[in-house]
């Protein structure tokens, strides 16, 4: 496995109006790891994922996936990343099966092996009785699952989210942290900001801020 990180933060600060909302942080997450950034509320955990996704500015020290500094409108680094961050879009008249397939099938073509995988996912995340629903008829914790299969379907090789856990019952969280832990294993990294215990057990390493 490479020693050059999938993404890293060199005395990474932000600064709003005298306020800092992330203190300097220095940190690496290598190929294949599992990170969580844990910290209380008003740490920097969601500033810092923002940072790595290049839609909030540093005001001191940076930022890199795969060395280079972050910029999501080049196509590479768009392949790059996933994140669960914001919320992600979905349309109120695709049921969530038609959903995470069409997401699966603009990364990876338009292939039976594209629908077999958005299977795989939507079936490791507890959904498939759900496949034939739409959004409006989720709860709120069958949201969140969806919205992660939204995002894990993708061929990404850094994966970035905010608590994850939102909305979970522990039983669905131990899901998740399971999932999570076979991603990085096939080598995808991930830095998650969470306040979850199981997922914190579930991971590599931890850099906690504040």
């Amino acid at each position: 496995m490479s020693d050059v990180p999938a993404i890293e933060a060199r005395d990474a600060t932000v600064i709003l109006d005298g306020t800092t909302l992330l203190a300097p942080t220095t940190f690496a997450v290598l190929p294949g790891e599992f990170r969580c950034l844990t910290g209380g509320n008003g740490s920097g955990k969601t500033t810092l994922l923002r940072a790595f996704l290049g839609s909030r500015r540093l005001t001191g020290g940076a930022v890199r996936v795969r060395g280079e500094a972050v910029d999501l409108a080049r196509p590479r680094h768009r392949r790059l990343i996933a994140s669960l961050v914001e919320p992600v879009p979905v349309a109120r008249d695709m049921t969530l099966r038609e959903q995470v397939t069409l997401v699966a099938a603009s990364w990876h073509g338009n292939t039976t092996a594209t629908a077999e995988r958005a299977a795989e996912v939507i079936g490791r995340l507890g959904l498939t009785a759900l496949g034939e629903r739409f959004p409006a008829q989720l709860s709120s914790g069958q949201l969140q699952l969806f919205s992660l299969a939204l995002t894990l379907v993708r061929p990404a090789e850094v994966v970035l989210l905010d608590e994850p856990e939102r909305h979970l019952d522990a039983d669905r969280v131990g899901l998740v942290a399971t999932l999570l832990a076979e991603r990085a294993r096939q080598g995808t990294s991930l830095l998650v900001a969470t306040h979850e215990t199981a997922l914190v057990d579930a991971c590599d390493g931890v850099t906690e801020l504040g």
